[in-house]
This record gives structure tokens, sequence and C-alpha cells, in this order.
């Protein structure tokens, strides 16, 4: 394709974000304007007419103010990849308490819905995001919007003089046409730029939901630590504790039978020893969940490795050379490599698996793929979930694409030094 086709297309592609941006942004005031004609056409001798249009007015732009936001920023991310954070607070769970009334965090309703309603209500009203939003569709008309409905303007006013007999309209026409082509690539940017400005949240809004995302990870810790600590505590009680308790026991009958019956003390010394044996294979069991050996003595790599010898798949671990972390960081990246593959055999059906692991400028990026069945999601409460748990007090991410039919592929990415 040469620079004019380029640039044909270049202009079609902008004349139709052009008129798309125009659109959004002019929504609101477009409410105005018909609320404005619905007073006239009412009629203006009677001051009560404008009550109606006023409150068409109120209502319009507070309503439409959080969908037109959402619009933009979904057009920003398709046409330029550019992503905006929305900082919306979200809702708390609502609970129903031993008295019978509904918890929403604000206040007592005596109902579910009653308490879903007042919370929404308080969450919109004492959200930042909204006052930042009714600013945007009040900014946005005079700014991109005016600049993206050049080109449709442009068009409009060209086919209307071309249109006219008269000789002077028809130059004038054409040049709005020329000015239409010329401005169509470049005039929907200015959606990008106000949405850039104007739709980012602010830097309290910023440390508000951080404090929020730290208090949520520092509860799921403190809830996996004692998950943790009980699990250990069972698997001893369980199993190391119960044969060490049955060790004593044989050894106390066998001490008893050594005079009496040399032959049966030495059988019950034999299952002693073997009790012995079978006890301290669980403990060294026990202590490779806790933190296995291969991690911190040669590294997170050869961990994964010597893992994927112990999975019945057909693993094949890739790595930029030697990867030395921090243990708590390695201990996570580890263990989140072990159930996704446990996943994958689990529930996904694979046969074969691949893990990558790549150290960058920002940190280190795992990504784990199988050809299993698919449709693997991080539902609330499943594996996957407390996997994305444990990656974010790291400020971690885990991405997840598993179409149905496969192949799921798992990208778990740990900012650090």
């Amino acid at each position: 394709m040469g620079p004019v086709g380029s640039w044909v297309v270049r202009a079609g592609a902008g004349f139709g974000r052009a008129c798309v941006g125009a659109v959004v942004c002019l929504l609101v005031p477009g409410v105005w304007a018909a609320a404005v004609g619905l007073g006239v056409w009412c009629g203006a001798e009677h001051p009560w007419s404008w009550i109606g249009p006023a409150v068409i007015v109120c209502v319009g732009t507070v309503g439409l103010a959080r969908p037109v936001c959402r619009t933009v920023r979904s057009l920003v991310a398709r046409w330029t990849g550019t992503g905006i954070p929305d900082g919306y607070r979200q809702p708390g769970p609502v609970t129903q308490l031993s008295t019978g009334y509904w918890w929403n965090g604000f206040s007592y309703e005596r109902s579910r819905r009653d308490a879903v309603m007042d919370q929404r209500m308080r969450l919109w009203w004492s959200d930042p995001a909204t006052w930042r939003d009714l600013r945007f569709v009040l900014v946005a008309p005079v700014t991109a919007g005016v600049v993206a409905a050049l080109p449709p303007a442009a068009v409009t006013a060209g086919g209307l003089g071309l249109g006219q007999a008269a000789a002077v309209p028809r130059p004038v026409g054409g040049l709005a046409l020329v000015l239409a082509v010329a401005v169509a690539p470049y005039a929907w940017r200015a959606v990008e730029k106000v949405a850039v400005r104007f739709l980012r949240p602010s830097p309290a809004m910023v440390l508000a939901e951080r404090v929020d995302e730290l208090t949520a990870q520092r509860a799921d810790a403190t809830v996996a630590q004692a998950a943790e600590i009980r699990r250990i505590e069972r698997d001893l009680h369980d199993g190391a504790q119960a044969r060490l308790v049955a060790l004593g026991l044989a050894l106390a009958t066998a001490e008893a039978l050594m005079d009496r019956d040399p032959r049966q003390a030495k059988a019950l010394m034999r299952e002693a020893r073997a009790g012995a044996t079978a006890s301290l294979t669980e403990l060294r069991e026990l202590i490779r969940g806790i933190s296995p050996p291969v991690l911190s003595e040669r590294g997170l790599v050869d961990a994964v490795r010597a893992l994927a010898l112990d999975v019945p798949l057909d693993v094949a671990v890739s790595a930029a050379g030697p990867l030395r972390l921090d243990p708590p960081i390695e201990s996570a990246v580890y263990f989140g490599i072990a159930e996704l593959l446990t996943n994958a055999v689990k529930h996904a059906g694979a046969s074969r698996a691949r893990v990558s692991l790549v150290r960058d400028d920002t940190g280190l990026v795992v990504e784990v793929e199988d050809d299993g069945r698919g449709g693997a999601d991080a539902r609330p409460g499943g594996g996957l979930a407390g996997l994305r748990r444990r990656l974010a007090v790291f400020d971690g991410t885990l991405g997840i694409t598993s179409p149905a039919g496969g192949p799921t592929r798992v990208r778990m990415a740990v900012p650090c030094e």
C-alpha cells in the first residue's frame, strides 16, 4: 500500500473515531439542548414549565456521567492501548446479623434490598470518582468534543456548500471537505488527551485504593498463615506424632519382653525401626511442603526442574540462566508453578506443559502453558484466586488465557530488583 492509500485508510479510520468520540463527548450537552427545547416548546410564559427540563438536565447529567466515562475509557483502550484505571470504590459485603438486620458497612437495614440500595447511594455520594466523572462530562464537550466534531462538521458543511447552485458556497464547501480530510486522522486524538488528563485517579484516590488493597492482602496473609499453621499441626498430630507414640509403646513392650521372649522383642524392635524410618520420611515430606530443600540450596530454576520430574506430565522448563531472588518471592513462585501444574493434571487433562522463567528489567515473568481442555478462570475461593492473592502481596499479577478447548496459558509477573 502506497502513501496515498495509507493516508486514505488513516483518514477513514480517523473520521469514524472522530464521529464516535464526538457523539460520546457531546451526549450530555445533547440532553441539555433537548431539555431546553422541551422548555421552549412547553411555553416560556409559565415559570413552572421549566421545572421539568431542569430536572431532566440534572438527572441526565448525573445518570450519564459514569456510563460516558466508562465508554471513553473503553474507546481509548481499544484505539490506543492506553488503560485508564477507573478508581471506583468497590462495595463491601452485605451481611445479615443474628438480630435479623442487614449491615452494609454504613448502616443497619431491615432487608438485604434496602441494605444494598443504601450502600450504593452512600458509595456513589462519597466516592471521589463520582465528582471526577461529573467534571469530565462538563469539560469534555468544550475540549475533546469540539475537536472531534470538526471532521463530521466539515463534511456536513462541504456537502451543503457543494449542493448550492451559487458560485460562492461551492469553493467554501470544497475547502471544508479538504479540511475534513486533513484533520480526520488527528481530531479523535483529543479524546485520548482529555481522558488521560481528567479521568486518571487522583493521588489521593490511588493512595486510598492502595491502602484498601494492602488491608485485604494483610487479611489474606493472616488467614493463609493460620491455615498453614493448622495444616502443619494436623500433619504432625496425625502422622509423625502418632507414629512416635506407637514407637514408644513398641520399645516399652520390647523392653518388657527382652528377658522372657527375646524373639518377640526382636520383632518388635524391627517394627519400631520401620516406624522410625516412616516417621522420618513423613517429617521430610512435611519440611519439603513448607520449603523444599532444593529451593533453598540450588535456587528457583533447579527446584522447578526437580518439580517437573515428579509431575506425571511431559514438562519442558526453560530459563534464561540461574535466577536467585528473595526467599519469599522464590517460595511464592515455586508453589504457584506447582499449583498450576497440578491443575493441568487434575482438571485440564493435559499431556504436555511448558514452564518459562525470564528475568527482565521489571522483574520475574513466569509463563505456564498446557495443552489441556481449557476453561480455567479465577473463581472466588478457587486455587487461581488464592494464587492471585499470594502474588499480590509482592505487587505481582496473574494473567489467565484459557479458551474452551485450550490451550491454557498463565502468566505470573512479580516485580523485583
